[in-house]
């Protein structure tokens, strides 16, 4: 299936380019979200009649979540949660926990910007988190989990 993306995405490609992807990737994912259009004649001419408008809005969500980045640079994160006496907590510390602690100190997070690489926290400790705001920004947030007295 050939489609035309009308946004970035990782791995895949720019706004505007015409890619080949598997028709289930296309028809269930990219399509309903708005990513991408079927790469048909009538399409490509309505595409290339929008760029402009298309590139701005790109453009504007890019600068937006770079402004956010710099917001989340200056955070300090702590989240407390209960813990056994050798520092393994009761439970874990997951994306859900980390956005509502970043979203508490007053910048907004979604959960699924928040990349756990090595799966959910289990031990106290300070750890560097992953905050993936746009394709092309990417803030590495130091989290700091620490025992409830």
């Amino acid at each position: 299936m050939e489609v035309i993306l009308l946004e970035k995405i990782a791995n895949l490609g720019n706004l505007g380019d015409k890619v080949t992807i598997k028709a289930g990737y296309g028809r269930n994912y990219l399509v309903p979200k708005g990513k991408a259009v079927a790469a048909t004649a009538k399409k490509i001419a309505e595409f290339e009649a929008r760029r402009a408008e298309l590139e701005k809005a790109a453009a504007e969500k890019l600068s937006a979540a770079q402004k956010v980045a710099n917001e989340l640079g200056k955070l300090n994160v702590v989240i407390t949660h209960k813990a056994g006496d050798e520092g393994r907590l009761f439970g874990s510390v997951g994306t859900h926990n980390i956005a509502e602690a970043i979203t508490a100190a007053g910048i907004p997070v979604e959960k699924h910007q928040i990349r756990l690489p090595h799966g959910a926290i289990r031990q106290v400790g300070e750890y560097p988190i992953d905050i993936n705001l746009h394709s092309d920004v990417v803030v590495t947030l130091p989290v700091k989990v620490a025992a409830e007295a």
